[in-house]
């Protein structure tokens, strides 16, 4: 499962005039019986939304005053994210006759065509605040303070990933979150910015938009969207044309190269989901990769790893981690993978991470003359990348998972021939002139021909 979070705007998204129907408090039920989170990221004070919406124990997280506070529904707990402005603001205000004046725990509200004034008043007093508009709403608040801001403190409580969160929202202060989830969503009563700049429009309005929304992720969790999710891909490189080969989410991969030297397809797909945000896992039983600057390393030639170290590393979304297993000994390695795997794909159903497990000599983790072999392909919940020059002594349940090859360097032709044979699979076709020099073939599962790429390194 990719998604297990949802993060929804309160008004004019979940609910329309301040209400939310029966039919749509029976979705958000189904959804958390799915065993997703849910998370309301709202910019109403949250006294007044308690009292519009009686049904805040849905929630796993409230995200009130457009950021700047954060409830815990079942504990009643509250946390402001941001100190407040000073009591002369509001107080400045109310002297010029700014009506309706909302005063929050944090935030600072009125309507327009009250904005300049604000303005003024902010500039008289020497002030560090900003504005934000909401469909007539001037909204005032610390800077860097919003939307997105406080929904990231949400899932950190929730030790859950930006990268596995859908969000849905219809107005001009839900441009922040909705920007910084995987997978943005727009009801479709939702302003046009909004609707330009997301990956999904609803056919219904406010709370049908979102039941609808709900029921495509109970249904194949959001497959219809997948080809507006490809900019999330990383980068293997481009064609002699121009056109970008990515490594689609969910693949699993086999990279036919030297597991005894540092691979530079592996380091730039590290390089480029560490930059993103993404967590990976590489696990490397030879410990050529070692101190890899975005990752915690676990284990080296003088200390083994630890299973429970590498899974609590994992539980934080933003760490990623290299496992040097060559302090163990050779039938050790396999023993500890084998455990560590199992743990890891606890960890993925419950949080779709890691979204990459690299292995490093797949075939001595996965080995093809060893016990049955864990099935690894079904336990990750991201991609898997098997790091590999000899493909045939990897075990049978992994070839028949593999979907896409990647060859590098001058034997790329033989060596994808060769791994054609080991998959069972018709040699693809090579494109005339191809692997030239400094570049890669790349061939996917279901295609007849391999592209040719200028593999990025």
């Amino acid at each position: 499962m990719r998604f297990h979070a949802l993060a929804t705007d309160f008004d004019g998204t979940l609910a329309a005039d301040g209400r939310v129907d029966q039919t749509t408090l029976a979705a958000l039920e189904r959804l958390r019986a799915s065993g997703r989170r849910l998370i309301l990221v709202t910019g109403r004070e949250l006294e007044d939304l308690e009292q519009v919406f009686p049904h805040l124990e849905l929630f796993d997280r409230v995200v009130a005053e457009n950021g700047a506070l954060l409830c815990r529904p079942r504990s009643r707990e509250v946390k402001l994210l941001h100190a407040p402005p000073p009591r002369a603001f509001a107080e400045a205000l109310r002297a010029r006759g700014v009506q309706p004046l909302a005063v929050g725990r944090v935030i600072v509200a009125t309507r327009e065509p009250h904005q300049a004034t604000v303005l003024d008043v902010i500039r008289q007093l020497g002030l560090e605040l900003q504005v934000i508009f909401n469909k007539g709403a001037v909204m005032v608040l610390p800077p860097g303070v919003n939307k997105a801001t406080g929904l990231g403190t949400a899932l950190k409580e929730l030790r859950l990933s930006l990268h596995n969160t859908v969000g849905v929202g219809d107005a001009e202060n839900d441009h922040a979150f909705l920007r910084v989830c995987e997978c943005a969503v727009a009801v479709a009563n939702a302003l046009p910015a909004i609707k330009e700049q997301v990956d999904l429009v609803t056919s219904g309005a406010d709370g049908a938009g979102v039941v609808e929304l709900i029921e495509a992720l109970l249904r194949d969790d959001l497959r219809q969207v997948a080809p507006a999710l490809v900019r999330h891909d990383p980068l293997l490189g481009t064609t002699p044309a121009g056109d970008e080969v990515r490594l689609p989410y969910g693949s699993r991969a086999l990279l036919l190269d030297d597991p005894g030297r540092v691979s530079g397809v592996v380091m730039h797909l590290l390089g480029q989901l560490s930059e993103r945000g993404y967590q990976y896992c590489l696990i490397d039983p030879r410990g050529t990769y070692q101190e890899l600057g975005e990752s915690v390393s676990l284990g080296s030639r003088s200390r083994p790893p630890g299973e429970d170290d590498l899974l609590h590393l994992l539980q934080q979304p933003d760490q990623s981690a290299t496992v040097d297993l060559c302090r163990l000994r050779p039938g050790d390695r396999q023993a500890f993978f084998t455990r560590a795997l199992a743990r890891l794909g606890e960890l993925g159903a419950t949080t779709g991470r890691p979204h990459l497990l690299a292995l490093n000599a797949a075939h001595e983790l996965l080995p093809a003359a060893g016990a049955a072999a864990p099935p690894a392909a079904a336990l990750i919940a991201g991609s898997l990348l098997l790091v590999t020059a000899q493909p045939e002594q990897l075990a049978g349940a992994m070839l028949s998972a593999v979907d896409t090859v990647i060859a590098s360097g001058t034997h790329a032709r033989r060596d994808l021939e060769r791994a054609s044979a080991v998959l069972g699979r018709t040699p693809p076709r090579i494109p005339a002139g191809h692997p030239a020099p400094h570049q890669g073939l790349v061939w996917e599962r279901g295609r007849p021909e391999a592209i040719g790429v200028r593999l990025a390194t």
